[in-house]
């Protein structure tokens, strides 16, 4: 086992809704727990027998990070699509549901992702979310329940029977002195969802019903869930007049900036903020457990979070097969980026040293990550997500 893994024990499993269930997590080794931040997720290795290697898959916390004695993953179960039968069911998902039961051991590796809380932000904030979109936005709720911030937690999904965890919502509201606020909207409620009240609205989250919820005010937006989703909403939140650097998300897709998809790519070349500042550098095309695409980001998501490199003019990064020599430019994010740039099309997932499916050899040079691999690589090889040059580099691309 990688020295990046620990064991963790599974010590409760609790079914949410008849498709999420939360598995709560304490490391075997009785050690503390690693350190975290509210909307940050775990990867967890899953044993696949018929495969030469195990997987990786990535499941946000979703319960308050500071309890000492675990963590908890909150898991959608996702069956292959109908449309799609070459696509097997969900790996990671299907077997965690199915096969995982309390006493298993997982292997699991630390919290990662910038898609966070602003801590130090004291603007009122937006939580908005989607369907299982909702588990990191449930942590940070945790996080804001102990501070004075004015919380407006909206949430979407079908109906009851898939809804998860609302009760937990309902405790913080109400423990919260009319701070935080929660809204529940079913786009088609059951007859048993209509006996009990449990919804505020039914259909889509639109104009007129956050304009009519929603106190006007400069927030911060945290925006996760399924693709249609997140560009409907994206749409909407700037047609309020949100600031994209309001916008902060994590969504289920193709790597590529919500901004693109909302407005397209010819218009988002024109933004000069980085819309989802705050966005992960992680999770694009892989399948993760709690949906069955992935977890997309902007692509210039890392410009925030990597200090600028003090010797720019002597960087230049040879690619071998294709003859390019290109200057690095602190505008630049990693590799991968660079090479997209050019036109050059590497394998890539997570776009933040989890996969490995971008590895290439170095074929000179030398390299620094601005975020740790989570698997070790030898001398001569690179991954280009999370990595950028020191002087001069020959990359076999």
């Amino acid at each position: 086992m990688s020295q990046s893994f620990r064991r963790f024990q599974v010590v409760k499993k609790v079914v949410e809704s008849t498709v999420i269930t939360s598995f709560y997590l304490q490391p075997e080794d009785n050690e503390a727990l690693w350190p975290a931040q509210a909307g940050q997720y775990l990867t967890l290795r899953i044993p696949i027998p018929t495969a030469e290697k195990d997987v990786l898959r990535t499941y946000s916390l979703s319960a308050d990070i500071t309890h000492p004695d675990s963590y908890r993953i909150t898991v959608k179960r996702e069956a292959a699509p109908l449309t799609s039968m070459d696509i097997p069911n969900g790996v990671g998902s299907c077997w965690l549901h199915d096969v995982v039961e309390v006493g298993s051991l997982l292997e699991v590796a630390a919290p990662r992702g910038h898609f966070i809380l602003d801590e130090s932000s004291q603007r009122p904030v937006l939580l908005l979310s989607g369907g299982v979109g909702q588990t990191p936005l449930l942590c940070m709720l945790h996080s804001l329940a102990k501070t004075s911030r004015e919380t407006w937690y909206i949430h979407a999904c079908e109906n009851g029977s898939v809804h998860a965890m609302q009760s937990e919502v309902n405790d913080l509201v109400d423990q919260s002195g009319n701070k935080l606020h929660s809204i529940v909207v079913y786009r088609e409620p059951l007859a048993k969802d209509h006996d009990k009240q449990g919804f505020d609205s039914m259909g889509y989250i639109d104009k007129t019903l956050l304009q009519s919820r929603l106190p006007l005010d400069d927030y911060d937006v945290y925006l996760c869930g399924p693709t249609a989703f997140m560009v409907a909403m994206y749409k909407l939140l700037v047609d309020l007049g949100i600031s994209k650097s309001r916008i902060a998300y994590e969504f289920f897709g193709k790597a590529v900036s919500l901004d693109a998809l909302a407005f397209g790519a010819e218009q988002t070349l024109k933004v000069s903020s980085v819309a989802a500042s705050k966005a992960p550098s992680a999770l694009s095309n892989l399948r993760f457990i709690t949906n069955p695409d992935a977890w997309a980001i902007s692509p210039n998501t890392q410009i925030a979070n990597v200090e600028p490199h003090l010797s720019t003019a002597k960087q230049s990064v040879f690619f071998s097969r294709t003859g390019l020599t290109v200057e690095w430019s602190d505008t630049d994010t990693s590799l991968l980026q660079l090479a997209e740039q050019q036109g050059i099309t590497p394998d890539f997932s997570c776009r933040s040293g989890i996969c490995s499916s971008c590895k290439s050899s170095l074929l000179e040079g030398e390299v620094e990550y601005f975020e740790q691999p989570l698997e070790t690589l030898a001398s001569n090889e690179v991954l280009l997500c999370c990595s950028r040059p020191l002087g001069r580099v020959v990359i076999d691309l």
